[in-house]
């Protein structure tokens, strides 16, 4: 096309062009769909919001289609789309706002103020009072709130006529009603309360039967994984309460992360190092590790510890599956990538048999902090073969960037796109081998969210994907 295209999704994308100042939808084979001269922001697949300034400052904003069509009309209104919702967006016109669907159908009228409630609920505010409303515009109950609250899981806290803590249902019931301060209810049906006069935090369940008094500095859910457990921290160690027998395990340690099997990995601030303990705060492994991180492959849990001298990857017995002087290079869903004596083999773990990389002298090793909640497993990896030629291989050691560069570099956030350098000039590539940028460039810079490229004195910039489309208040 000769123009940048960004916020593509769905088959569409907007595009700018810097002579004619107009803007335009682009569908997938790189065809304009639609050109204006005013603002144009996507939202999601095939539904943008067109937004014309007008001489005396004042905007006015429309919902539109990938041709231009409107389907909430050009007037003095402007959108919300927080959640990015496919389903409906809320209009704010003359400081009233309104829920319509993406088709421009009226879903709930103009009220005082509508706040999306989490899923299929809105509460809208009206005579000063909030009212729960579901997404086909119903008024769900006449109960009345003092404000509007959001739902997790179904459920909602809120603070009820009485000042108490209350639950309620997506249907506005009450299911449970507490005498105490209920703070949280992310590990529901487990509430965590926090004492009025001190600060302090306790643990209850849904019948309020204390399971944890209120003496704790913080307390904490497990928010990704099993969930299977809640820390509660007192004087800078953890006590955990295990969800599965109801109790409370004090131990020794500020932070624990779980791993399998009520085993968990802990940190010392003093050695720098990395250990594992057990429920009941015994020590498994001394805190001697650089790295300590838990596995799923091929279905079987495992945890990798690493250090200047040894590396292991022990099973749910807790015994080493690596042979010595073996160097683990990537980890994926189904296998291992190792290095053993020079060579990249594929380890299977489940009968430890392994497959050679044919023709590969040398991978880049991705640095531990890459792994985390949201990278679970390794990136494709960056290889040199024997013609001392760059490219990028995947979990399968399928060629999925062929090898024809001087070099590779891949960044360690996650990112999708990569510089290549070849004859001395840089461009960029992502991992579907798709040109991103030509290899024209003298340098290249790396800054959070963008790459910097130079050249002639000129700075082209190209924004990392997970950056393009972030959600905003449009």
């Amino acid at each position: 096309m000769g123009k940048e295209v960004t916020s593509y999704s769905g088959g569409y994308g907007t595009a700018y062009d810097s002579k004619t100042k107009t803007r335009s939808i682009v569908d997938s084979l790189g065809n304009i769909t639609f050109e204006s001269p005013h603002s144009i922001s996507h939202i999601f697949k095939n539904r943008f919001i067109l937004t014309a300034e007008e001489s005396n400052y004042k905007t006015k904003s429309a919902v539109i289609d990938e041709k231009g069509n409107q389907l909430l009309l050009l007037d003095n209104q402007s959108f919300n789309t927080p959640w990015l919702s496919e389903k409906c967006i809320i209009s704010t016109k003359d400081g009233e706002e309104a829920v319509y669907d993406y088709n421009g159908k009226e879903i709930i009228p103009y009220a005082e103020r509508i706040q999306f409630a989490g899923e299929d609920r809105f509460f809208v505010l009206k005579d000063k009072k909030w009212f729960l409303y579901d997404l086909n515009g119903k008024q769900i109950s006449n109960r009345e709130f003092r404000e509007d609250y959001h739902f997790e899981n179904g459920n909602a806290l809120i603070i009820n006529e009485d000042n108490q803590s209350e639950i309620i249902s997506k249907n506005g019931e009450t299911l449970h009603t507490f005498s105490t301060q209920i703070y949280s209810l992310a590990s529901y049906p487990y509430l965590i309360t926090k004492n009025r006069i001190t600060g302090k935090y306790g643990l209850v369940d849904a019948e309020e039967n204390v399971l944890a008094e209120e003496v704790y500095d913080d307390i904490s859910p497990e928010y990704f994984g099993a969930k299977q457990y809640i820390y509660l921290r007192k004087k800078g160690k953890a006590t955990v309460f295990n969800k599965k027998d109801k109790k409370l395990y004090p131990g020794n340690f500020k932070y624990l992360t779980p791993l399998f099997n009520d085993l968990f990995s802990v940190y010392s601030d003093k050695s720098k190092k990395y250990g594992i303990v057990n429920l009941n705060g015994e020590i498994i492994t001394p805190q001697e590790y650089d790295f300590i991180q838990g596995f799923s492959i091929s279905g079987k849990d495992f945890i990798y510890l690493k250090n200047e001298k040894e590396e292991k990857f022990l099973d749910k017995d807790l015994k080493n599956i690596l042979e010595e002087n073996i160097q683990v290079i990537a980890f994926y869903p189904d296998q291992l990538i190792i290095k053993k004596r020079d060579i990249y083999y594929q380890f299977f773990v489940l009968d430890r048999s392994v497959s050679i990389l044919k023709d590969i002298t040398f991978i880049k090793e991705q640095e531990p902090d890459f792994f985390n909640i949201f990278n679970l497993y390794s990136k494709p990896v960056v290889c040199k073969n024997s013609s001392n030629l760059y490219g990028i291989i995947n979990e399968k050691g399928k060629e999925i960037v062929p090898f024809i560069y001087d070099d590779i570099i891949a960044f360690e956030n996650s990112e999708n796109e990569f510089v290549v350098k070849k004859q001395d000039k840089y461009g960029v590539v992502n991992f579907q081998n798709e040109p991103l940028k030509d290899i024209i460039y003298d340098k290249y810079y790396w800054q959070k969210e963008v790459l910097k490229l130079d050249k002639d004195k000129k700075t082209d910039i190209l924004y990392f994907t997970r950056f393009k489309n972030t959600g905003s208040r449009l």
